[in-house]
């Protein structure tokens, strides 16, 4: 069963940073798999993973990027991979999975935000197709290795943005409905929601354990494709493009923007949990669709009813079963 949306509390908060987080964890012989971990959020993950003692394999669509942004950085495996290309997910799936090794730990830390209106080749919205099911189709692969651990987590980067919007499962990908940049990046961050609850129910088990994550609003190379009218629409800047008081207290350092994910991959706090959302180092508060508060998360993000059809939903648009 998952875990109850509540608070433990767990004695850290916003203020928290990765090493904090981090704290005497040893990852001695684990292995991990982080998306997107050369820029960011997700460089921070790899080094405050690394340094407990992790293999970490990065797959990404840079190499060269990759290979200069993690070079200083011991047991690191670097593959090309991109979660817009399905051939590209499965070339390396197939790779991974000839190895036969467990994986202890992976992390959907890749991802895109409000971009420009596109579909895939495959007819899938952009920001759905990379955050979701790029990630969801990367799983797919990783299962039986997740499962062979018998002791694995799986953290997917949502974000506060989900309280954008649910899924609609009439038009997922904006085939008929005007697209809006904002509500398209909501519906994707409810799915990484949605898809970690819905792992946690199908992986505890077989000792695989899933959590989703808000890691804050930090400066990262996630908002090239923001403009400053973007983040005013939003209410991030006021009209004279400056960042309101209100938001700028909300603001986190990359180093207390990993630091969520640090802890949902490593504490104990969590062992035997699963299938919650998480930020500021603790599990966050439910909320009420209503609510005008930035923090905690949306009803629809943590129904169960539509993380089930949503697993259904993504496995029928992918052609693929993760049994």
């Amino acid at each position: 069963m998952p875990t109850s949306q509540y608070p433990l509390p767990s004695g850290l908060g916003r203020s928290t940073t990765s090493e904090e987080a981090l704290g005497k964890a040893d990852l001695t012989g684990k292995l991990a798999v982080i998306t997107g971990g050369y820029a960011g959020l997700g460089l921070e993950t790899v080094r405050a993973l690394s340094k407990a003692g992790a293999a970490i394999i990065v797959p990404v669509r840079d190499v060269d990027k990759a290979k200069a942004a993690l070079k200083d950085l011991p047991r690191i495996e670097i593959y090309p991979l991109d979660l817009s290309a399905p051939a590209s997910i499965d070339a390396f799936g197939r790779e991974f999975a000839a190895e036969g090794r467990p994986l202890d730990l992976f992390i959907g830390n890749a991802g895109v935000m409000a971009t420009p209106f596109a579909h895939d080749d495959r007819g899938f919205e952009r920001q759905f197709a990379t955050n979701h099911l790029g990630h969801f189709q990367l799983a797919a692969w990783l299962w039986p290795a997740l499962k062979r651990s018998g002791n694995a987590r799986v953290v997917a980067l949502s974000s506060g943005g989900h309280r954008f919007s649910p899924i609609d499962f009439d038009d997922p990908n904006y085939q008929r409905r005007t697209y809006d940049a904002w509500k398209a990046y909501g519906q994707s961050k409810t799915a990484n929601a949605l898809f970690a609850l819905e792992l946690d129910r199908r992986g505890a088990e077989h000792g695989v354990r899933a959590f989703s994550v808000h890691p804050g609003s930090i400066k990262t190379e996630l908002t090239r494709y923001v403009s400053d009218a973007d983040m005013e629409a939003i209410g991030f800047r006021d009209a004279d493009g400056n960042i309101p008081a209100h938001i700028a207290a909300l603001l986190k350092t990359i180093e207390q923007g990993a630091a969520t994910t640090i802890w949902c991959a490593t504490s104990h706090q969590l062992d035997d949990m699963g299938g919650v959302y998480c930020e500021d180092c603790d599990i966050a508060e439910a909320l009420p669709a209503d609510t005008k508060e930035l923090r905690g998360v949306m009803p629809w993000a943590m129904d169960t009813n539509a993380a089930e059809r949503l697993w259904a939903l993504s496995e029928k648009l992918l052609g693929i079963s993760f049994e």
